[in-house]
């Protein structure tokens, strides 16, 4: 067996010992390959062994196919059973081909017996992790070797991959093994690279078939560019096309563009190549690689803007204080108006632009002014249909420039709606249909409204998307609907047209708006929480459809904004 006293002294695990229990653990550790998609042990299982990922990685999965745990070189997976004598809690598969070392019980109980520090360590790293388990907390997956395969052989593949490891060393060394350096070696070779480097990044830059097959067994995360301009095509192998080939690794579909905007359509058609899950990323300008190192590292930045009416005007305050302070973002979901802004930011859209198009659109064009007899609801939707498809045009979310989610709620069985494929303006129209206000998105059978009724801030969502870090900018629904009078029917006509000054009674929009809201407000303080960057500007002088106050939400957006930021950096000092 190799000798694996560095990775053992690399291990949380094991690092620790000194160089007498160290030397009397090697002999009981035995060593082992495990082929990519083999599994290791299942739920129910006797924990029996502890294992240490030499190279390759290994999947934690919930049932089937829900992965909550990725086990990189260096990690180990099994201690909780050896301190708790329970059954396995997880299936544990190879994403890869992997290399382990197991250490049976019967030798980690004698090794205790001889160094109590042992289990001491072992015991801290199993309780850490059944803290975790309890409250519901993953562990942030932690991808170290790509598989670079491009499409065709015009694809700049080696230019691509250097750039990108230029990007990547913001987090540790990388290095770029091609067929010339890597073709013929022995997984030890391979083995010995990867504990070296933070990243490896496997090309293919001349389409030799069995150079890229074994790009395919060492990588925990598939890269496939193409040129987005070209005809959509199969790859030259069969396994990045299918999920099930390729183990549950997280597969990312990157669009080469001549120019700094997207083609419309070409997600669209070099997606329909895929089956299954699959990210897709546009390059095109110079921000581009380092937006895709940080979201295919696990370090990407998101924004989630809430839903809250003409107060979600304060999101574009909100962002220009982000801008200033230098805040860049690589992913953009919302709900409602929250989702019509982060669309304009996800279409790279600049703010002065946007905030230009939000009067005209809004404030001038008075899009819930298409009054009707209120059979289905007080507007026709027709004019906020119209200034959504004048804003937005034939984009797709696809099109977007940055990866982009909206949510809608569906009234036909299955509630809360995640939206990132499609016409754009289409969802947005339906994350933002407030029921009784704006009449529902009918679509394919199925009855869409707001999304504020289910998740009107969806940091959940981002964060099952694996960002890192978030930014949410929450517009609070606690507007209480306060009244003066005493009663339980609506009093007659005249006494509405002719109201006593000392009187207040919640009008007929405020209701709709406030109870579309009511049903989110208990899960969202959990979503809140979720938010690295919680910003939630003050905004109780504006009302949810004044949108005639719009530059004064704006400035409380900003100014409230700033003041965060600036007492977030004061802590920092």
């Amino acid at each position: 067996m190799p000798d694996f006293s560095a990775l053992l002294r690399r291990s949380d695990v094991f690092g620790h010992l000194g160089d007498e229990a160290l030397a009397a653990l090697v002999p009981e550790l035995r060593w082992f390959s495990l082929p990519g998609g083999r599994t290791l042990f299942r739920h129910g299982d006797p924990a029996d062994a502890l294992y240490l990922v030499v190279a390759g990685s290994l999947g934690v999965f919930e049932g089937p196919t829900e992965r909550v745990r990725l086990v990189a070189a260096g990690d180990s997976v099994g201690e909780v059973g050896l301190i708790t004598g329970e059954g396995r809690q997880h299936t544990a598969r190879a994403l890869r081909d992997t290399e382990l070392l197991r250490l049976d019980r019967a030798a980690f109980e004698a090794l205790t017996r001889l160094y109590p520090q042992a289990m001491l360590a072992v015991a801290r790293l199993a309780i850490a992790r059944m803290q975790q388990r309890l409250q519901g907390d993953r562990e942030p997956d932690a991808p170290r070797t790509f598989a670079l395969l491009p499409a065709s052989p015009e694809v700049p593949a080696r230019s691509l991959a250097m750039q990108l490891a230029m990007a990547l060393e913001e987090w540790g060394n990388c290095v770029v093994i091609d067929a010339e350096h890597g073709a013929g070696r022995g997984s030890d070779w391979f083995a010995e690279r990867e504990a070296q480097a933070r990243f490896v990044i496997y090309l293919d830059s001349h389409g030799d078939p069995v150079w890229r097959q074994r790009c395919l067994r060492q990588a925990d995360v598939l890269l496939l560019p193409a040129l987005a301009a070209q005809p959509a095509r199969p790859w030259p192998e069969a396994a990045p096309m299918h999920p099930s080939r390729v183990g549950h690794r997280p597969r990312h579909l990157i669009l080469l563009h001549a120019g700094r905007q997207p083609t419309l359509g070409a997600a669209q058609r070099w997606r329909a190549q895929f089956s299954g899950e699959l990210q897709h990323h546009h390059v095109g300008g110079q921000n581009d690689i380092p937006r895709l190192a940080r979201l295919v590292s696990g370090h990407a930045r998101g924004l989630v803007l809430a839903g809250g009416g003409a107060r979600g005007v304060s999101h574009l305050g909100a962002l220009r204080a982000l801008r200033e302070a230098g805040h860049q973002f690589d992913a953009v979901g919302g709900t409602s108006i929250g989702a019509i802004i982060g669309a304009g930011v996800a279409a790279g859209w600049e703010l002065e632009a946007m905030v230009e198009s939000f009067h005209r659109d809004f404030v001038e064009g008075r899009p819930l002014s298409d009054w009707t007899v209120p059979v289905v609801a007080l507007t026709r939707g027709r004019r906020a249909a119209a200034m959504l498809r004048r804003a937005f045009g034939a984009l797709d979310i696809e099109d977007l420039t940055l990866p982009f989610f909206c949510v809608s709620t569906c009234l036909s069985g299955e509630g809360m709606v995640v939206h990132r494929r499609g016409p754009l303006w289409l969802w947005l129209r339906a994350s933002s249909a407030i029921p009784g206000v704006l009449p529902p998105v009918l679509h394919h059978g199925r009855v869409y409204v707001d999304g504020a009724l289910v998740d009107n801030l969806p940091t959940d969502v981002m964060s099952d998307d694996g960002i890192a870090h978030i930014t949410a900018i929450d517009i609070r629904a606690e507007i209480s609907l306060l009244t003066t009078a005493e009663e339980y029917a609506t009093p007659p006509w005249w006494q509405l047209l002719w109201p006593r000054q000392d009187i207040q009674r919640p009008g007929l929009l405020s209701t709709l708006v406030r109870a579309a809201m009511v049903n989110s407000e208990g899960p969202s303080e959990h979503r809140r929480a979720r938010a690295d960057l919680l910003i939630t500007p003050p905004l109780d002088h504006i009302g949810m459809l004044d949108w005639k106050d719009w530059q004064r939400a704006i400035e409380a957006g900003y100014l409230h904004t700033r003041e965060q930021l600036e007492r977030g950096a004061s802590h920092l000092l």
